[in-house]
């Protein structure tokens, strides 16, 4: 059942059929039109149902009265050089966010924000300093994804990672549906070996991660090999320390990454790249 305020975007793409299929056999018309819908959610995206040409029109009328498309507004659009853009989207609250879509050969790595700024004020980080605005729906994560196919298909990414504003791990509940949206055969079925979720080291969220059956990866965003000068740059060392959430790295049996910003006079002499091998090597991660 969907809540005040939600749209069937914002369910995962299982229970958003299920929906669909309901509201079309209790207007008595023929089961293969919730499958027609359904594709239009994800599969062949939509901007608006009045778009769905394998519709009835009467039908796009009625489906657009119960189930709008919301969508993401885009404020400002940069291109690198290197073919890489950077999309501001204005949320419906008016909120901003950033995604970043990375060509590299045949891959297309899209980075995608779980939150509307960030609660925990890297020393290094930009987002952290706007301070924690909002958690962002399931649908608002995935929108960023959805966005880019509805104006052009080819540019449908290969590869996803939770690399963006916010920390994923601390809005779970919409990032977990997000999850099952991109890699659903009725969502973007994007590999979930091609879809890396980046965390400072949230042990619960990290757990929940874990119990899922998807290959989904973990980054782990380290900047510090040393826990006594790791507060300076990240505080949420002090609520879950590194050697706890290394921990939990190991039992999270699949490769992990560190993610490691080198910042001059602070964590890149030679002590830190050898400590930093000490911490890797055991758990076989992959630094970048």
């Amino acid at each position: 059942r969907m809540t005040i305020g939600m749209t069937v975007l914002d369910l995962a793409p299982a229970a958003a059929a299920a929906r669909l299929t309901e509201w079309v056999h209790s207007r008595g018309l023929p089961s293969y039109r919730a499958a027609q819908l359904v594709r239009r959610l994800w599969v062949k995206p939509v901007a608006s149902w009045a778009e769905a040409s394998d519709l009835p029109s009467t039908l796009r009328t009625e489906v657009e009265a119960e189930f709008p498309l919301p969508r993401l507004t885009v404020a400002s659009q940069q291109l690198s050089a290197d073919g890489t853009r950077k999309f501001l989207w204005r949320l419906a609250d008016g909120e901003a966010i950033e995604s970043v879509l990375i060509p590299n050969g045949t891959r297309r790595t899209l980075c995608i924000s779980s939150q509307a700024g960030c609660a925990l004020g890297c020393g290094f980080c930009a987002t952290g300093r706007m301070g924690f605005r909002r958690n962002l729906t399931a649908a608002e994560i995935a929108l960023q994804v959805r966005e880019l196919v509805i104006r052009d298909p080819a540019d449908k990414p290969t590869n996803v990672v939770f690399m963006g504003m916010g920390e994923p791990l601390l809005n779970w509940p919409a990032v977990d549906v997000a999850l099952s949206i991109l890699n659903d055969p009725l969502g973007f079925e994007i590999g979930a070996r091609h879809i890396t979720v980046s965390t400072v080291g949230i042990l619960p969220g990290m757990e929940a991660l874990r119990s899922r059956p998807e290959q989904f990866r973990l980054a782990i965003s380290l900047h510090s090999p040393d826990p006594a000068g790791r507060p300076a740059l990240m505080p949420i060392e002090k609520k879950y320390p590194l050697t706890e959430v290394l921990a939990e790295a190991r039992r999270f049996g699949r490769r992990v990454t560190f993610e490691y910003v080198m910042i001059a006079g602070q964590n890149d002499r030679d002590e830190d790249a050898d400590r930093l091998i000490l911490l890797g090597g055991p758990i076989g991660a992959h630094v970048n």
